[in-house]
C-alpha cells in the first residue's frame, strides 16, 4: 500500500492497484498521534459527516435563491416543482458519488475520480476551475453575505457600509482559517454547533409558515403566471442547485472520516434528505406571506419575511443568516483545503500545498492558499459575474464524475464495491446534467463564451507548469528554494502514509 501512494503519482484507469490501495481506512483508524505518522487521520464520525454536508449545502442560498427560482419559473407553484426537483437531482448525484466514494476513497472527490478515469489533463482543468475560481468566489461571496447580515440590525434603514463590511468578512475567514489550520476537532465542532444552529432558524422560519397555513393563508400556491420558454425554466435550475450545493462535499474529506464505506452512503442520504425537506418547507413558509411580486422585488427574502410578521422581533432573521452562512464559510473552507491538498498530492499544484503541519497534523498550507485567493476575490466587485461565468462549468464537472461510475465499471470491472449503484441513476443523471447545462447557453451565450475563456485559460497553465517537466535547473531550484523556505516557516513535512501494523 504504501509505494502505490507516497509517490502521489496518478494511476491509469486500467491500473487497480492504486483504488487498491487507497481503500486503506481500516489501518488508519488505529494510527495515534503517539505513532509520530505525519499524515491526515480519520477524526470524523457519521454525526460529524451529517453535519460538513448539510452545513456545506445550507449557507446563503435558501436566502437569496428562491428569487432566482421564482424568475425562471414565475409562479409559486412551479418554483416548488424546481426546488423538489434539484432536491431529488442532488440525490441521485449524491448516490452515484457513493458507490465512487467507497470505491475510490481519496481525498479530492471527483478530481481523484477523473483523474482515475480520464487522466492527468482532463482531472487538472477541473482543479483548475474548482481551486482558483469555484471556491475562493463563494467562499467570498458567502462570508459577504455573513458580514451583511450581522450589521443589518446597525443598519436597519440603509446598506451597511462597504469598507465596513468587506472587513468583517476578511476577519470571518481570518478566524475560520486559525480554526482549521489549528485542529480538525476544532473545524467540525464549529460545523457542528453552526449547523445547529441553521436548521433552529429554518425550523423557526419554517414552524411560522405552518402557522401562517393553519390560519388559511395559501392564497400564492398556484400555477398562474408558470413560464413556458424552456431555457427560462433550465436558468431557474442553476439558483435551485445553487442552494443545494455542497452534496458532494464530504467526498472532498474521505480519508478524515471513520469507517467511509459505512458512514459516506448513510451521511449523503440522511442529509439530501433533510435538507430536501427543509428548503421545501421554508420556501413553503415564504410563500404564505409573501406574493411573487413582493419575492421578486427582495433583496432579502427572509428580511422581508421576518419584518412582516416577528415586528420587534424581526432581528432574529439576520442573526439566524448569520450563523448559517458562518458555518457556510467553515464548510468551504474545511473542503475546499483537500481539494487543494489532493491535487498537491498528485504533483498539479505547488508541493508545499501536499503538507501537514507536524503539531497539529493539519493541511495548513492548503488552508492558508484557500484563504490568500479568497480575500484577493473580497478585493473585487465582479465575483458574482464569475460565479455566473462558470456555474455551467461546476455542473458539466461534476456530470463528468458521473460519467466515471459507468466507465469504471467497464474499465475495472473487478474492482472492489462496498455499494453498486444500479446504472439508470448516473444515466438518468447524466442526462439532466446536458439539460441543464447546455439548454441555458442559449438563452446565456455571452455568459457562456466568458465561462469558456475562463475554463481554457487553465490549458497554457497546465503545459507550462505541470506537463513540461524538465525546467532549466535556475527554474527549478528557485521553485525548491521557494518550498523549503515555506516549510521551515509553517512547520510543514510531506505527508506520510502509515504501513500496515
Amino acid at each position: 500500500m504504501g509505494e502505490d501512494t507516497k509517490n502521489h503519482e496518478p494511476s491509469q484507469a486500467g491500473n487497480s492497484k492504486p483504488l487498491d490501495g487507497a481503500v486503506g481506512n481500516e489501518d488508519k483508524n488505529v494510527i495515534t498521534k503517539d505513532d509520530e505518522v505525519v499524515c491526515l487521520k480519520p477524526k470524523m464520525n457519521l454525526v460529524n459527516g451529517v453535519t460538513v454536508i448539510v452545513g456545506s449545502i445550507i449557507g446563503s442560498g435558501i436566502f437569496v435563491s428562491p428569487k432566482g427560482v421564482l424568475t425562471g419559473t414565475g409562479s409559486v407553484g412551479l418554483s416548488l416543482v424546481v426546488w423538489i426537483i434539484c432536491g431529488v437531482f442532488s440525490m441521485v448525484g449524491a448516490y452515484c458519488y457513493a458507490e465512487l466514494g467507497c470505491m475510490i476513497t481519496k481525498t479530492g472527490a471527483d478530481y481523484a475520480y477523473i483523474m482515475e478515469s480520464f487522466g492527468p489533463f482532463v482531472a487538472f482543468i477541473r482543479l483548475w476551475v474548482e481551486c482558483m475560481i469555484v471556491r475562493p468566489c463563494s467562499q467570498a461571496i458567502v462570508a459577504l453575505t455573513f458580514s451583511f447580515y450581522v450589521m443589518r440590525p446597525i443598519y436597519p434603514d440603509c446598506d451597511p457600509p462597504d469598507d465596513a463590511v468587506k472587513f468583517l468578512a476578511c476577519l470571518c475567514i481570518c478566524l475560520l482559517t486559525f480554526v482549521n489550520c489549528w485542529d480538525v476537532k476544532w473545524a467540525t465542532t464549529v460545523q457542528d454547533l453552526f449547523t445547529y444552529g441553521k436548521l433552529l432558524a429554518l425550523a423557526t422560519i419554517i414552524t411560522t409558515g405552518m402557522v401562517q397555513l393553519s390560519m388559511g393563508h395559501y392564497e400564492h400556491f398556484n400555477f398562474d403566471g408558470s413560464e413556458t420558454d424552456v431555457t427560462k425554466i433550465a436558468l431557474s435550475f442553476y439558483s435551485g442547485l445553487f442552494a443545494y450545493n455542497g452534496w458532494n462535499y464530504l467526498n472532498f474529506v474521505i480519508e478524515e472520516l471513520k469507517d467511509p464505506h459505512r458512514n459516506l452512503p448513510r451521511a449523503i442520504f440522511i442529509s439530501c434528505v433533510l435538507v430536501t425537506i427543509v428548503y421545501f418547507l421554508t420556501i413553503v413558509a415564504f410563500h404564505t406571506t409573501l406574493s411573487v411580486q413582493e419575492v421578486l422585488g427582495a433583496e432579502a427574502v427572509a428580511v422581508i419575511f421576518a419584518e412582516r410578521l416577528y415586528g420587534v422581533m424581526s432581528w432574529i432573521v439576520p442573526v439566524f443568516v448569520a450563523m448559517s452562512t458562518f458555518g457556510g464559510v467553515n464548510g468551504i473552507l474545511f473542503t475546499s483545503s483537500r481539494l487543494f491538498y489532493a491535487g498537491a498530492s498528485f504533483g498539479q499544484m505547488p508541493e508545499i500545498l501536499a503538507m501537514i503541519q507536524v503539531n497539529h497534523l493539519t493541511p495548513a498550507p492548503a488552508v492558508i492558499f484557500v484563504t490568500l485567493l479568497s480575500l484577493i476575490y473580497l478585493c473585487s466587485s465582479d465575483i458574482y459575474a464569475l460565479i455566473n461565468y462558470v456555474g455551467f462549468a461546476t455542473w458539466i464537472a461534476i456530470g463528468l464524475a458521473v460519467i466515471c461510475l459507468p466507465y469504471l465499471r467497464w474499465k475495472m470491472p473487478d474492482i472492489a464495491r462496498p455499494i453498486k449503484v444500479n446504472l439508470f441513476f448516473p444515466v438518468i443523471y447524466i442526462l439532466a446534467t446536458i439539460f441543464i447545462t447546455f439548454v441555458p447557453m442559449i438563452a446565456d451565450p455571452v455568459g457562456t463564451g466568458f465561462g469558456l475563456l475562463i475554463i481554457m485559460t487553465g490549458v497554457p497553465v497546465y503545459f507550462i507548469f505541470i506537463y513540461w517537466k524538465n525546467k532549466p535547473k535556475p527554474i527549478q531550484k528557485a521553485i525548491d528554494t521557494t518550498t523549503h523556505f515555506l516549510q521551515k516557516i509553517l512547520v510543514v513535512v510531506p505527508s506520510e502514509v502509515p504501513e500496515k501494523l
